[in-house]
């Protein structure tokens, strides 16, 4: 819908089903369909050109490294080449969505400089605007179609009749497959534009705030406003802040600054990775179409819950323990864990080696953990050093025995002697059940799992916390992992440390070559043995080794097999670097969250979103500067989106009820639009699947959603928890008052949970206002 007002001069050219002509459609609007239509078969055909492409070299690919002789650098540049080949493929194929959705004809362009002028218009060049850019190879490599991350494609976004950025006319293109389905043209400047317009895309925007909720985010790629490219494509390298209210599209702003960032630093990305954290599973599949959409696939998705690789937090916990173990007082508790790993004899014990008795005193061990713990590594990598030290102190045992002058005089055992009695301790079967006594190989979760189900280990490790606390620890199953529990196993691995999954991939292939050359030792023994016993009349069938076990099956073994992407390898590797992490909801992290994913971002090259105002969570953020400090100091970067593109006035002015309670002085986003729908009120006990039922029938083809405490989650219900960051057509709040009194957040999660619906709101209960 348009209104044709001084401010937008414009034309709307309806949705048809396809581009046969229609009398209720003005000839020059069925002329401008026709040609987007010629235009867009084009693109299309440019495009499977360039998929046929990369398949042929893809094949080719696979046949240029001969199996029986593989070259180490040839291999590394087949698999290089492979999963580069196969990315394309991808962004080729997933471009074919929507690929082309607008145009500018932009004037006072340099000759040299317009790749597609306008008849009868010099000076103008006109940029087709798409998810991915097309050129022509055979003509000079001129350009079809701009990816709208391109500096070209800006003006699309930015040009108002205010401000046209050069633009004369700027078209919106809707597409249904590979069919134009409408147009929508503005005139910017030059004859039939008019003074004043300072919303970009007014139709267009209207069209996709008004579009049916279909269970994933939308793109807003051809709806981008002036506020939200500034943000897209601002070039700041630290930790940027993207704060507003609900409907201020701050998840689909992040969400489009990552994919700008994949196309302007590609290369390192593309090596370093990049990660998108979640609140919730429902959340990440809700935006999981949106990046595909924009041409990139290449980012790990995961919630906090689930960072930790190979721990798959399912378990349900206490507020209290959720808040408990987000505290940074965890760090405490941790570092005593790990201690108590780090064990002193009760008092001095005999040992045998080499036939010799020696009393093993319990400062010689103090001695050696001192050492280990002075050296600054992590427990499991300071093993050694503790080891080390503890062989010395029993072999200068064994010399101040072996060695001592019955006269009293100094000892008869020089240096080198010592150091053969050191190699003697280190050799002796007792010494390593030593070392694994006092000073164990750990590993996070079976130290974590045996903490939380041992209660008489918690009292000992949280001694000087009260008992709500330490129960609030113990659970029955101690590796019946929690959301919370991902930092905790992070934290110790830090802490505990050891090889990388890196370096114990390049020790297993390390081993297999070994293995490899012991194979091929054999093979050679065997052959030299094999039986030449030809006495038979007949011609004897003799099977060698080489038979079973040939040299292409050898050599096939040593072929390069870690064919996993950067992504891949990222999401199993807890130590890994990403190049750029982006947080939404990012106000529910706990504190000891926040140290587990800034030791994922050592760049600080991160995009945070969220708003503190709809903090949920018992240990989340009540202010960036707080939480950031640490880890930043005031060193970064802080946008505020001001309009609530989603949700209506009507609900909107609900929600700043519930908002003035908790936090009255809190910005408040501008709702741009009314959805002329009261809210309704149905008394406490109305059944809220019968409500939802009746919305259904009433628009089929729009979402409608059942919102409620999380006591009250399941069989239709969504509970609050799992709400966050999603939006539906229609909301039905379920019993706010309880929802209000479930958690110490409640009126936060009352303020989330009304302002989910972008038409209507229905709500069962007492509002508790």
């Amino acid at each position: 819908m348009c209104r044709g007002t001084k401010q937008s001069p414009c034309s709307v050219v309806p949705d048809p089903e396809s581009n046969r002509k229609d009398a209720s459609i003005p000839k020059q609007d069925q002329a401008a369909l026709v040609a987007e239509q010629e235009n867009v078969d084009k693109l299309i055909a440019t495009l499977d050109q360039e998929v046929a492409q990369a398949n042929a070299r893809l094949k080719a690919v696979m046949l240029e490294v001969d199996p029986c002789n593989p070259d180490a650098e040839a291999l590394v540049r087949r698999e290089t080449e492979y999963h580069s080949l196969n990315e394309k493929i991808d962004r080729l194929n997933l471009a074919q969505l929507g690929l082309v959705f607008g145009r500018i004809d932009v004037a006072d362009v340099p000759e040299h400089l317009i790749d597609n002028p306008v008849e009868g218009q010099p000076g103008v060049d006109r940029r087709y605007i798409g998810r991915m850019g097309l050129m022509d190879r055979e003509d000079n490599y001129r350009t079809l179609l701009l990816d709208w991350r391109a500096p070209m494609a800006r003006p699309f976004y930015l040009a108002t009749t205010a401000h046209p950025e050069g633009v004369q006319l700027r078209r919106h293109i809707r597409t249904k497959g590979t069919k134009v389905t409408g147009v929508h043209d503005e005139v910017l400047s030059g004859p039939g534009s008019a003074e004043g317009s300072g919303v970009t895309s007014e139709a267009a925007l209207h069209d996709a705030l008004e579009a049916a909720r279909t269970g994933h985010m939308a793109s807003i790629v051809q709806t981008i406003q002036r506020e939200q490219d500034q943000i897209i494509r601002d070039e700041h390298r630290g930790v940027m802040v993207v704060e507003g209210g609900p409907g201020t599209g701050k998840t689909a702003v992040a969400l489009h600054r990552i994919a700008y960032l994949l196309y302007t630093w590609r290369e390192q990305l593309a090596k370093t990775g990049v990660l998108i954290l979640g609140p919730n599973a429902t959340f990440l599949e809700y935006i999981s179409r949106v990046l595909p959409e924009l041409g990139e696939t290449g980012v790990v998705l995961s919630t906090v819950g689930d960072l930790y690789p190979g721990v798959e937090a399912t378990a349900e916990e206490s507020l209290l323990a959720r808040e408990i173990k987000g505290s940074e007082e965890m760090v405490v508790l941790i570092d005593r864990l790990i201690k108590h790993h780090q064990q002193l004899p009760e008092s001095t014990r005999s040992i045998t080696i080499d036939g010799l008795e020696l009393a093993l005193e319990p400062a010689m061990v103090k001695a050696a953990r001192t050492r280990a713990r002075r050296s600054r590594k992590p427990h499991n990598e300071a093993r050694p050093a503790f080891c080390t030290a503890l062989a010395e102190q029993i072999a200068n045992a064994m010399r101040d025995r072996i060695g001592a002058d019955p006269l009293g005089g100094k000892n008869l055992l020089g240096e080198g002697d010592l150091a053969e009695l050191h190699d003697d301790v280190r050799q002796a079967p007792i010494f390593e059940q030593l070392c694994a006594e006092f000073w164990p190989e750990l590993a996070p979760t079976t130290v974590l799992a045996e903490f939380f189900e041992d209660p008489s280990l918690i009292r000992a490790i949280a001694f000087d916390y009260d008992e709500d606390t330490q129960q609030a620890l113990y659970r029955r199953d101690g590796d019946a992992w929690a959301s919370s529990d991902a930092a905790l196993l992070d934290e110790l691995a830090a802490r505990i440390g050891g090889l990388d999954p890196e370096e114990q991939l390049e020790a297993q292939r390390k081993r297999w070559r070994e293995q490899v050359a012991e194979a091929a030792e054999a093979l050679d023994v065997l052959t030299g043995s094999q039986n030449t016993d030809l006495d038979d009349e007949a011609d004897a069938e003799i099977l060698s080794a080489h038979d079973v076990v040939d040299a292409e099956t050898l050599a096939a073994r040593q072929e390069v097999r870690d064919q996993r992407s950067t992504a891949q390898r990222a999401a199993e590797d807890h130590r890994w670097a990403f190049g750029h992490v982006i947080i939404d909801e990012a106000q529910e992290l706990t504190p000891m969250e926040w140290r587990m994913v800034f030791r994922r971002s050592p760049s600080r090259w991160m995009t945070i979103v969220g708003d503190p105002a709809q903090t949920g969570s018992p240990a989340g953020v009540d202010a960036w500067a707080d939480t950031l400090e640490p880890y930043v100091q005031d060193r970064f970067h802080t946008h505020r989106l001001s309009v609530n593109y989603r949700t209506p006035v009507e609900i909107m002015e609900l929600a700043h009820r519930v908002l003035d309670v908790y936090a009255p002085h809190a910005p408040k986003a501008q709702a741009l639009r009314r959805s002329n729908e009261p809210i309704r009120y149905f008394p406490e006990g109305s059944d809220p699947l019968a409500i939802a039922r009746e919305i259904q029938q009433r628009e089929p083809e729009r979402l409608c959603a059942v919102i409620g405490p999380d006591a009250l989650a399941g069989e239709g219900i969504l509970g609050i928890s799992a709400a966050k960051g999603l939006e539906f057509d229609h909301v039905v709040l379920l019993d706010p008052k309880a929802m209000v009194e479930e958690s110490p957040q409640g009126w936060q999660n009352l303020y989330v949970a009304c302002t989910r619906a972008t038409q209507t709101l229905s709500v069962i209960g007492e509002l508790p206002l």
